[in-house]
Parts: structure tokens; C-alpha cells; sequence
């Protein structure tokens, strides 16, 4: 199946080094951070905040446009639709293995590091987080399912709900495919769509180093190094346990795959800088799934893969969520046992998809897993207030790593990677591919 990404979306011609878009989204992250270290008052004000929150809204505005078009192109040409449920089990299969994973390897860090036995900060304050509790009692598994259907196709669309565009999305392909050569105006309709669209990203992209400056730049200036304090050991545990999930677990994975995890770091770096200024995996969405289908996995495994990875394969989450837990109960002092810590891998695997979507959704996780392990725990999550700004970045790019990496083993395990493609994009010889130019059709 050809593929629907534009080429001019990826210049092979090489460019002066400061043209390139991760050297310019690098260089305004550097630049946001001093701002925000030297003048705080400059970096929190609104407009710089604002420049951030813009650039985030206008990749979030083809999001849904994006998923829509490659999910119902993709599933449109397949043949059987038992393809289709054969890659979503897959796909789904896979998650809850790495996700145990991450769970796990999270809980076994927080008890051979155990970052919070010396804790020495103030003892957590309760109201900051009844908002958090009150949110994680509420939310029930039977909730979230029925939240998976829309009330409105509009409505999905216009909230820009990933599930509920996926779940239409899989329907619509579905009686496409199911309307032969009938549909084939509409496929080639979809296909063009799908072109538009993405030369509408090649356009947003011309802003990311100037949503990173402004993300970065608040970020520092409204937080600062001070709120760190007592808590950088959680905070450098977790960035420690992250990388070592990133390089060892998915590492081997990407080796039983047949593909080297460092080279294929190196490929996504445009979205793993864009993820950092940020502070959001889903900024990264569209160009991610582009650069998937350019390293030679198939358009339907992409299309179902990434975009319900975004709410079921959240590795970084995982991680998050355990390491916390262990952290919070050694600095009040209490004890799990071997039962209570089986127990947060179980309900994390719950809490972290129910809440996917919702603000604040971090602690409305955490607060969800305390409150069944122990609920004198809840109140604890007052403690990592402060830092959550700095652990959000290193789960998003932890996040968007872990489903890169999934949509290249299910389209190996479905049989349907080009490994040729994938030998030539992930050469470290070749040129770096990135989604910044504008293709000669929207040139003005």
C-alpha cells in the first residue's frame, strides 16, 4: 500500500544545521530556560505562557482530522475486516505486557533506591488535592467504557476525544471497505484529505520552536529550581528508571524486532525535542505517525496502533504511577507489603487508561491507585505537587517512545514491516528526516 505522506514532508536535500527543526526547537528550549531562570516575571507573564498553550492547540486542531483520515484510509483498503480485530488484539496485547513492565520495574527501583526514607520536606496538606480525590473516587472502569462512545460524531471531533475520533474512525472504515469498488471515490476522496492535512502540520511545525520558548520559558519561570529541593531524588530516580526502561526493556524489544532502539531515538528526535519543550506527547501525534509510516510499517497498523496507544500504552505513566506510590508511602512512613505493591500494578493497569483525556489526569491516576492500596495515602500526593511539571515532561517522552516502538513490533509481528525502508531511516549515515517543510502545493 503507498503511502498518503506527502515526500516533500520529508526534504532529502540537506540543509544549513539552522534550518533544521530539532537544532531550532533545541536552541528556543535553551533560550526558554534561561528566560525563565533570570526573569521570572518576564517568563510567567501570559503572552509568553500563551505562545506555548497556541502551539499545542493548533497541533491538537488535526489531531482529530489526522486520525480520521488515516485510520478510515488505512482499514478502507484492507481486504478482510479480520485484519483489522487481529491488529487491535495485537496491539492491545502487547500493551499490557510492557505496561506490566513498566509498572514493575518502577516499583523495583523505589525499593532498592527508596528515594523517600529521608524525606525532609513539609508534611503534605491535604486540600491541595481534594479536588485530585474527589475526581479519582468518582471515576469507575464502567465510566470510561461507556466514555468511549460519543454522544455526537460533532462532538468528538469538535473535543478532539482520541477515542471516541478512533472508535467512528474504525466504524466508517469498516462499512468502507465493506462497500467495494462502490467506495472507491470516497477512498481516493480520504486519500487527498489525508495529503491536505498533512501539509496543514508542515505549516504548524514553522511555530514549534516558538511553543517550545514559551512552554519552557513559563514552565522555569513559574516553578523554578526551588521547587525541586528535597524532591530532586524523586525527581532524578524517575528520569534514572525511565531511561533505564527506554534502553533495556524496550531495548530489547526493539533488538527481537530487528532494529537498534538508539538509532531509532535518533529518527524521532524532532518529536522527542517538541515533547520536552511542551510537556505534551500528544504534540508529537501527527508527525509521529508520519514518520512510522515512513520507516516502513503498514498505514493500518499506524492508524490503530499510535492513536490507541496514546490512551493504553502509557509506559511513562506506569512508571510514574508505581515509583510514586513507593515513594509517597516510604516518606510517611508506611509499609507495603509484597500484597499492597501487587496491588498498585493492578489497579494502576486501570486507573491509567480511565483516566486518559481528563486534566490533570497525573494525579487523578495517582490519587485513584492510593486511595485502593491505602487511603491514608491519598493526602500524600501533596508532596509531589511541586515537581509534577518536571516528571510530566520525562513521561511524555518516555510516552511517545514506548508507542513509536509498538507500532514498529505489531507491523513486524503482523508481517507487514518494509524492512527496506526501515534499514534506509534508521541509517546513521542518512540524512535526518523531519516534518517541517511545506509542500510546493501550499508554498505561498
Amino acid at each position: 500500500m503507498e503511502s498518503t505522506v506527502p515526500p516533500a514532508l520529508f526534504p532529502t536535500k540537506k540543509r544549513p544545521f539552522y534550518r533544521v527543526l530539532y537544532v531550532q526547537v533545541l536552541f528556543a528550549i535553551v533560550l526558554g530556560g534561561l528566560l525563565g531562570w533570570m526573569s521570572p516575571r518576564i517568563a510567567t507573564n501570559d503572552w509568553i505562557k500563551n505562545l506555548g498553550d497556541g502551539f499545542i492547540n493548533l497541533i491538537k486542531m488535526v489531531i482529530a482530522p489526522i486520525i480520521f483520515c488515516t485510520v478510515v484510509s488505512g482499514i478502507a483498503h484492507i481486504q478482510s475486516a479480520k485484519s483489522v480485530g487481529r491488529i487491535g488484539i495485537k496491539a492491545l496485547f502487547y500493551f499490557e505486557i510492557v505496561s506490566t513492565f513498566a509498572l514493575v520495574i518502577g516499583l523495583i527501583v523505589g525499593n532498592v533506591l527508596h528515594p523517600g526514607l529521608n524525606f525532609g520536606g513539609k508534611a503534605p496538606d491535604p486540600t491541595m488535592v481534594a479536588q485530585f480525590a474527589k475526581q479519582a473516587h468518582e471515576m469507575k472502569a464502567s465510566d470510561f467504557v461507556l466514555h468511549i462512545i460519543p454522544d455526537s460524531v460533532v462532538g468528538a471531533f469538535a473535543r478532539g476525544d482520541i477515542l471516541q475520533v478512533l472508535l467512528f474512525s474504525i466504524l466508517f472504515g469498516l462499512a468502507l471497505m465493506g462497500m467495494g469498488d462502490k467506495g472507491k471515490g470516497l477512498r481516493n476522496l480520504i486519500d487527498d484529505l489525508t495529503t491536505g492535512v498533512f501539509g496543514v502540520i508542515g505549516l504548524v511545525m514553522k511555530a514549534a520552536p516558538v511553543g517550545a520558548f514559551g512552554a519552557m520559558a513559563y514552565t522555569i519561570g513559574k516553578y523554578g529550581t526551588a521547587a525541586l529541593g528535597n524532591l530532586l531524588g524523586l525527581v532524578a530516580t524517575f528520569y534514572l528508571t525511565s531511561a533505564l526502561f527506554v534502553l533495556v526493556i524496550l531495548g530489547i524489544v526493539a533488538r527481537i524486532a530487528g532494529f537498534n532502539i538508539l538509532r531509532f531515538l535518533f529518527y524521532i528526535k524532532d518529536e522527542l525535542l517538541i515533547v520536552l519543550g511542551t510537556s505534551s506527547s500528544e504534540s508529537a501525534l501527527p508527525q509521529l505517525m508520519a514518520k512510522m509510516e515512513r520507516l516502513g510499517c503498514s498505514k493500518p497498523v499506524v492508524g490503530l496502533v499510535v492513536p490507541t496507544g496514546y490512551s493504553f500504552n502509557l509506559d511513562g505513566t506506569n512508571i510514574y504511577m508505581s515509583l510514586a506510590t513507593i515513594f509517597i508511602a516510604q516518606a510517611l512512613g508506611t509499609h507495603l507489603t509484597l500484597w499492597n505493591q501487587l496491588v498498585i500494578i493492578g489497579v494502576a493497569m486501570l486507573t491509567s487508561k480511565g483516566a486518559s483525556g481528563v486534566t490533570g489526569a497525573g494525579f487523578i491516576t495517582l490519587a485513584a491507585t492510593l486511595s485502593v492500596v491505602s487511603p491514608a495515602l491519598v493526602p500524600g500526593i501533596a508532596i509531589v505537587f511541586g515537581i509534577d511539571k518536571f516528571m510530566s515532561e520525562c513521561r511524555a517522552l518516555t510516552n511517545i517512545t514506548g508507542n513509536g516502538v509498538a507500532c514498529v513490533v505489531v507491523s513486524w509481528w503482523e508481517g507487514e514491516l518494509d524492512r527496506k525502508k526501515l534499514r534506509e531511516a534508521l541509517n546513521p549515515k542518512a540524512y535526518p528526516p523531519e516534518i517541517s517543510a511545506i509542500p510546493a502545493a501550499v508554498k505561498l
